[in-house]
């Protein structure tokens, strides 16, 4: 009898991925190239291994679940929500304090949201998971970003028509008043907003296989931020995850966060393998 072997690809999309040009169709309004916004160094070369392994292993896996960032433009964790104390714009990777809009070295456009935004950066420190920083614009919903990376989709689509399955696709961040960088929740859940609380059917549908395989960008923030939350709920059979460490990169200047997360899921048994090892397995079960 086959084992339950699930793959769960954390934010396979473009706006992740350091494309290279073939990759990149012209935009139609501009007549100038897609550019990732957000690209992570390897994140390609990530995805075309992950892409192989799905194609050679497809027979093996018995779900694929993909989640999604998804934001509006307008979002807290965007330029477009921040303006500096001196009324310049706020540049990408800046990071954001309760005590620097206290300060007024950084307010929100709309003045009517420092009330909230306030209350949010205090629980989002209260936590002491992160603090706010300050992306490109990335992933906006219904753009070329938005999209799963090619290699990627047409590999799960093969697994799709073979299997006659569908490849469980969830989507995070459209909520402009919190990160969500786990797919489990938010970073700072909002009872009234249910898309922000806890994911219990993705906990439940991992906790239903034998195997996860976690794969996915970056290893710095969403992959990490989404295991952290499912080997937590996991407890003694986080021993059931398995980290595809050829197929995640970190955001760089973020590597240490990785080696951390990587260190920290060890010492509560996470598995960790290549997917090259991860294609055997599939192969094996396959023949069960």
């Amino acid at each position: 009898m086959k084992d339950r072997l699930h793959l769960l690809v954390i934010d396979p999309q473009n706006d992740f991925c350091d494309l290279p040009p073939e990759y990149l169709p012209v935009d139609a309004a501009t007549g100038r190239a897609c550019m990732p916004t957000l690209p992570v160094p390897g994140a390609h070369a990530d995805m075309l291994r992950l892409a192989q392994l799905i194609e050679r292993g497809r027979a093996g896996l018995t779900a694929i679940t993909i989640t999604l960032d998804s934001h509006h433009r307008y979002h807290v964790a965007h330029p477009t929500f921040w303006v500096a104390g001196d009324g310049g714009p706020v540049a990408p990777f800046t990071e954001i304090t309760a005590a620097d809009v206290r300060a007024a070295r950084f307010l929100p456009r709309d003045p009517r949201a420092k009330e909230r935004a306030l209350a949010y950066l205090d629980a989002l420190e209260a936590a002491g998971r992160y603090k706010l920083m300050v992306w490109p614009v990335h992933c906006e919903i219904g753009t070329w970003g938005h999209n799963v990376h090619d290699a990627v989709r047409t590999a799960y689509n093969r697994w799709e028509d073979a299997s006659l399955g569908v490849v469980a696709k969830i989507a995070k961040g459209s909520n402009p008043w919190t990160e969500h960088y786990s797919a489990v929740m938010a970073e700072v859940p909002d009872a009234g907003e249910p898309d922000t609380l806890e994911n219990h059917k993705l906990i439940a549908s991992l906790k239903a296989s034998d195997r996860v395989y976690i794969a996915g960008e970056a290893g710095s923030h969403c992959v990490k931020a989404t295991v952290e939350h499912i080997a937590e709920r996991f407890g003694a059979d986080a021993g059931k995850l398995v980290l595809v460490t050829d197929c995640m990169s970190p955001v760089q200047g973020f590597e240490a966060q990785q080696a951390a997360f990587f260190d920290s899921m060890r010492a509560l048994g996470v598995g960790f393998a290549q997917s090259s090892d991860v294609t055997q397995e599939l192969l094996v079960n396959a023949g069960r």
